[in-house]
C-alpha cells in the first residue's frame, strides 16, 4: 500500500473515532499491515501532526490527538468565531465556484438516506472543508481545519442513529448544506451568516443534549 492509502485510512479512523483520542499508534503493525518501512510511515506522522490529528511525543511515539475538558471548553468557545468567519469568506469567493461543495454534499445526502453514521462524518468533513478552501484565508484555514477534526469526533462521540430526534437533525443539516451552496452562488454574505450560526446552533445543541444529559429522578435506586 501507498503513504497515501495510510494517511487516508489513519484520518478516516481518527475522525470516526476508530482510534480513540490518545490512543498510541503503532509503527511495527501499520508497517506490518501497510507493507511501508519506518522512513514514510514517519513521514506520515509528522504531516498529520502538523495538521491536527496527531502528537508526536518525546519517548512514546506517535498518539492520537488527545481530547479532554478544557478541548471541549475551546471549542464550544471558538467555533461559532471561526465558522462564523469561513462562511463570509466562501460567500465572497464565489467565483471559486461550488463544484467541491456540491460533490460532498451529494455523498453526505447518500449517507444520510443510508443512516451511514460513519460516512455522514466523513462527508459532512469533507462539505466543511471544501468551504474552508473555498474562503481561502491562509491564516484562518489551519485553525479552521483544526477545529473540523475536534467537531468530527465530539459529535461521532454523541450522535447515536436511534435516539429520538436525531434523524430529523441530519436531515436539517443537509437542508443546511443546500442552503448555504445556494448562498455562495448568490454571493449572499448575511444570508450565509444567518445560516452558519442556525447550523452551528443544530450541532452545538446536539453535542450538549448528550454532555449534558437530564438528571435521574431523585429517589431512584438501582434494581
Amino acid at each position: 500500500m501507498s503513504k497515501e492509502q495510510l494517511y487516508t485510512d489513519l484520518t478516516q479512523q481518527i475522525l470516526t473515532m476508530a482510534l480513540s483520542p490518545g490512543e498510541a499508534l503503532d509503527e511495527t503493525r501499520i508497517s506490518e499491515k501497510y507493507k511501508l518501512s519506518r522512513t514514510p510511515i514517519r513521514e506520515v506522522f509528522r504531516q498529520l501532526a502538523g495538521e491536527g490529528y496527531i502528537q508526536l511525543l518525546p519517548n512514546r511515539g506517535a498518539t492520537v490527538a488527545s481530547m479532554d475538558h478544557q478541548t471541549l471548553r475551546q471549542f464550544f468557545m471558538t467555533a461559532p468565531m471561526l465558522y462564523t468567519a469561513i462562511g463570509q469568506l466562501a460567500a465572497q469567493n464565489r467565483e471559486r465556484g461550488v463544484d467541491a461543495l456540491q460533490t460532498a454534499q451529494s455523498a453526505f445526502k447518500r449517507a444520510v438516506e443510508a443512516s451511514d453514521v460513519d460516512g455522514m462524518s466523513m462527508h459532512n468533513d469533507t462539505f466543511h472543508r471544501a468551504m474552508g478552501d473555498l474562503a481561502a484565508n491562509p491564516y484562518l484555514k489551519p485553525s479552521y481545519e483544526r477545529l473540523l477534526i475536534d467537531h468530527a469526533r465530539i459529535n461521532r462521540t454523541f450522535y447515536r442513529v436511534t435516539n429520538e430526534g436525531d434523524e430529523s437533525r441530519v436531515h436539517e443539516a443537509a437542508a443546511h448544506h443546500d442552503q448555504m451552496i445556494a448562498a455562495i452562488e448568490a454571493g449572499d454574505v448575511s444570508a450565509m451568516s444567518q445560516l452558519v450560526d442556525e447550523h452551528w446552533g443544530l450541532s452545538r445543541d446536539h453535542m450538549e443534549r448528550y454532555v449534558r444529559p437530564d438528571p435521574l429522578q431523585v429517589g431512584w435506586k438501582l434494581a
